[in-house]
């Protein structure tokens, strides 16, 4: 009976441990309480439907609230990115006293109640306290209590002043991010019990003053990240000290001396990055011993790579790029290695075959830009996985190996500025996912070969400043990806054969050899930028077809045998006829213009026609003109002809704004007759082309027809497009430039907005109002950007993402009010559907990042590097591609002397402009790290940005 009553107990005992969530356990009265309080004070937020004691009595279901096993306490409140802006329920979180894990990221609180601190330091068991990415100013507050906190995260805000004992009573503490905030002064020491401490996040601040023995006290750190902020002196010697490190990270500080050669005795040390700093000296022996990743780029580091340094099998990617490294190039490579970059160097010898045949997994081989001799070993063939082989800017010499051709997953090739001599091999054909092939500036001959054109995935060739001989071959227009050809300065001739009307960036056939009549098959490419055709044997007349090439801006017909009337141009079109002398104008007058120079053709070619448009026309209208060869990349194939304009024909107008005036204004017909004329194109970008149309009211707008209509998905589906616009339309922030209608045609797709006065930021930088902007106005233009861009990234549905981000897609209101355009082009165009290559299509040159070309997709981390690239252009007043070099490329060369790289002309206004200008050109560089991962959040961007006024 005994036995039988032991049972029965146990059994009720169990039946209520299963029944308890349901039915016996439930939030103590004070809790339940407490929980009803915080749901009202949280309604009105994205809480409110599942925060409803009346619909769903047992708080432990609500969103967000995580209670014990069984039901009785709440122990964890998870709300995350639920757009909460009131602190005032912040104090009656404290109330719950088995408090455990407290998560309020991403949210837009911007204090923290003192009575919070005071009451959650008295709450025992809590153990983790997120506030990151809110909008919190102030200073950090006084952590007072708290004994049982171990992760303490307060990064992504707007704390500021110096971080001195606020944190010295944090005696459980483990891990500590005050990252991205503006926090100043030395770095902190005093952070509860060294003996805790594991991991220590504090970049993108403004720290300044050394690297502080205490640090080093803290011997548990598994990961240090002091990275972007303005710490100066050496590494203290003894970081070996930290024996248990696995992440140190110190990029884009001051630091300089010796990097110390204990971090090599950190067995557990996995990941060191110090890139640009001012570490000068050796790179240490040894130092790989145990690293997986390296990276050392943009210091001042000197001698010879040491021996062993590449090939321990540990490591995965090692960055010595832009240093002053000199010596051999280590023939022993270790064959784990992915990403290998040694560019912008010192280093010479040849390079060994031996550092090839081990290269199965390399992926990325970057070594321009030294002084290697030699030829490039056959065995290169055996790095099956290399997507990108730089070599470009050396000396070497001899024929390029057939074994080339065994890279079926290469996509960049460059190998341009060396001596390479003999025949393009045609094993070059073979490379299917080819995106890009640079040979040019070598002393290559022969032919080019009929087989090389079937690489159908090439986007862009260039072979020019070579010794090719023979005519091109007819094979060339099966090339339906290329958007740039470069054939110039070579020993070419023969008939010009049908080129692919994918061409966009330039066709440059100069300094050849090619005579008679200039072919009318070069008709039809309605998306070429630039033709240069000078430096040749052309006679007769210009055909009448170049006036009417819809997304031309520079014409080179200079030094040839041209003759007859000269045709009018468009007054976008930069024309240089210098050297024609059978040429008259329509008056009869001969062709003035001076023999151009024979040196580059493009470029000299383009400075003469600046100086003599200088002359003629007047500076303001040049400027509006003159734009970077590789910036304007216009595709507008449907545009008609400017002497038949017809509208195009209409299947279908929507209205999406609601304003009244807009509605009663808007007159489809009208605005596709204005898009007929090619008079009114006020504007064109990389994927739209702007029209003026002034409707009967008088009220005047932008048409903006979208470009590359094969692939937008409307013409195939109207009902999405339609729907998509529509959501863009009720977008309300004053900084993103919403649509008010649209019009579909048989062969594209056009949208009305209202018509901005003041053109683009591109135009008010680098074009005809160039030098209209002050420090002031600049500074309010990246913010009211920031602000846009964050906006859309954040976005309460998912994250409006741009398509193609740049200095042309920023429309100004006025010259302090920017607006945010082309939101629609990644909701409305399919870039799969492109026949170039991805990165090609996502974005201009100069604003795409890096890893597009491999990723395959747009990102908001890609967004915020191409929201960098028009902080430094602001900065420094230079556009993103100058004579060919990126800005981004040219600012990281010269960020050791910061304040050269700043807009003279700007800076020179005050020492307190200066200064300002510096700071923002830190968010600048975090913005274009080479590793997305690195690059903050747009919403964080925005608040460095404000912190610096």
């Amino acid at each position: 009976m005994g036995g039988y009553g032991y049972i029965s107990s146990f059994f009720f005992v169990s039946l209520c441990f299963w029944f308890c969530p349901m039915v016996l356990c439930k939030l103590s009265q004070n809790q339940n309480n407490t929980m009803i309080s915080l749901s009202r004070l949280l309604n009105g937020t994205d809480l409110t439907d599942s925060w409803n004691i009346a619909t769903n009595p047992n708080p432990c279901h609500w969103k967000g609230v995580a209670c014990d096993q069984t039901n009785s306490s709440v122990i964890k409140f998870l709300l995350y990115r639920h757009s909460i802006s009131s602190s005032e329920f912040l104090t009656l979180l404290c109330q719950i006293e088995s408090l455990q894990h407290l998560d309020l990221s991403g949210n837009s609180i911007s204090s923290i109640p003192d009575d919070f601190i005071t009451d959650c330091g008295k709450v025992a068991g809590l153990k983790l306290l997120n506030f990151s990415s809110n909008n919190i100013w102030g200073p950090l507050p006084t952590f007072r209590g708290f004994d049982g906190l171990e992760s303490l995260d307060m990064s992504f805000n707007h704390f500021s002043g110096k971080v001195d004992s606020e944190l010295a009573e944090l005696a459980s503490l483990k891990s500590l991010n005050l990252s991205f905030n503006s926090f100043d002064g030395p770095l902190p020491t005093k952070l509860g019990n060294s003996a805790n401490l594991e991991q220590l996040e504090l970049s993108n601040n403004h720290f300044v003053g050394k690297i502080p023995a205490e640090i080093l006290s803290y011997t548990n750190l598994t990961v240090l990240d002091l990275r972007t902020n303005n710490i100066s002196g050496s590494i203290p010697g003894n970081i070996g000290d930290l024996s248990r490190l696995e992440t140190l990270i110190l990029s884009s500080n001051q630091l300089g001396g010796e990097v110390p050669s204990a971090l090599s005795n950190i067995k557990t040390l996995v990941r060191f990055a110090a890139n640009q700093n001012e570490f000068s000296g050796s790179v240490p022996s040894g130092i790989t011993r145990f690293l997986r990743n390296l990276d050392l780029s943009y210091n001042k580091l000197s001698g010879p790579i040491p021996a062993g340094l590449l090939s321990q099998l540990n490591l995965l990617s090692v960055d010595l790029s832009s240093n002053s490294l000199s010596g051999p190039l280590p023939a022993d490579i270790s064959s784990s290695i992915v990403w290998l970059r040694l560019g912008g160097n010192s280093l010479n010898g040849t390079i060994s075959p031996k550092a090839f045949a081990t290269g199965q997994n390399l992926m990325y081989v970057e070594l321009e830009a030294n002084n290697l001799t030699g030829q490039i070993p056959s065995e290169v063939g055996s790095c099956q996985n290399l997507a990108l082989l730089n070599l470009a800017q050396n000396q070497l010499s001899g024929e390029l190996p057939a074994e080339l051709g065994k890279l079926k997953n290469l996509q960049v090739l460059q190998l341009q500025g060396n001596k390479l001599s003999g025949q393009i091999p045609t094993q070059v054909s073979q490379l299917k996912k080819l995106l890009t092939l640079n040979l040019s500036d070598n002393s290559l001959n022969g032919t080019i070969p009929q087989a090389m054109f079937n690489l159908v995935t090439l986007s862009k060739l260039y072979l020019q400043q070579n010794k090719l001989s023979g005519s091109i071959p007819t094979s060339i227009i099966g090339m339906e990806s290329l958007i740039e050809l470069q054939l110039g300065e070579n020993q070419l001739s023969g008939s010009i054969p049908k080129m692919p009307v994918s061409l966009q960036i330039a066709l440059n056939l100069s300094r050849n050899l090619f005579a008679g009549p200039i072919p009318s098959i070069l008709d039809g490419l309605n998306n070429l930028e630039i033709l240069d055709l000078s430096n040749n044997k052309f006679d007769g007349k210009i055909p009448d077809f170049l006036t009417s090439m819809p997304a031309l801006t520079q014409l080179q017909l200079s030094n040839n045998s041209l003759s007859g009337v000269i045709p009018d141009f468009n007054s976008h079109v930069k024309v240089d006829l210098g050297g024609n002398n059978g040429l008259v104008n329509k008056t009869g007058t001969p062709n003035t213009s001076p023999r151009s120079p024979k040196g580059s053709p493009v470029v000299m070619a383009v400075l003469v026609a600046i100086a003599a448009a200088v002359f003629l026309v007047g500076l303001v209208t040049v400027l509006a003109v003159l734009i970077s060869r590789r910036l304007y990349k216009v595709n507008d194939e449907h545009l008609q002809p400017y002497e038949d304009p017809q509208p195009p024909q209409v299947i279908q107008g929507n209205l999406l704004t609601p304003n009244g005036i807009h509605r009663s204004n808007i007159d489809f017909s009208k605005a596709m007759k204005d898009v007929a004329e090619t008079s009114n194109v006020t504007l064109k970008t990389r994927f739209s082309t702007y029209y003026k149309t002034i409707m009967p009211s008088g009220s005047i707008y932008f048409v903006k027809k979208l470009n590359w209509s094969e692939k937008l998905f409307p013409l195939g589906s109207h009902d999405k497009f339609g729907k998509e616009l529509e959501v863009l339309a009720k977008l309300n922030n004053s900084n993103v430039m919403t649509p008010l209608a649209y019009v579909l045609s048989t062969d594209s797709a056009y949208i009305l907005y209202e018509f901005i006065s003041n053109g683009s930021l591109y135009d008010a930088l680098h074009g005809s109002l160039r030098n209209s902007l002050d420090w002031a106005s600049r500074y309010s233009i990246a913010v009211g950007a920031a602000q846009g861009l964050s906006f859309l990234h954040g976005f309460t549905s998912g994250p409006i993402l741009l398509l193609d981000l740049s200095s042309k897609s920023i429309m100004l209101k006025s010259l302090k009010e920017p607006l945010v355009g082309d939101i629609e082009l990644y909701k409305v165009t399919d870039p799969s559907k492109s026949t170039g290559s991805f990165s090609a299509v996502a974005g201009s040159v100069g604003y795409i990042p890096p890893e597009y070309a491999y990723t395959m997709r747009v990102t908001m981390a890609g967004n915020v590097y191409s929201f960098g690239v028009i902080l430094l252009e602001l900065l420094t007043g230079k556009p993103a591609v100058t004579d060919g070099t990126e800005l981004v490329k040219w600012v990281m060369r010269n960020s050791v002397k910061q304040e050269h790289i700043l807009d003279f002309s700007v800076s020179k206004t005050s020492q307190a402009v200066k200064t300002q200008m510096l700071a923002i050109l830190q968010v600048a560089l975090a913005c274009v790290s080479s590793s997305p991962e690195a690059r903050p959040k747009m919403k964080s961007v925005l608040r460095m940005l404000l912190n610096a006024r």
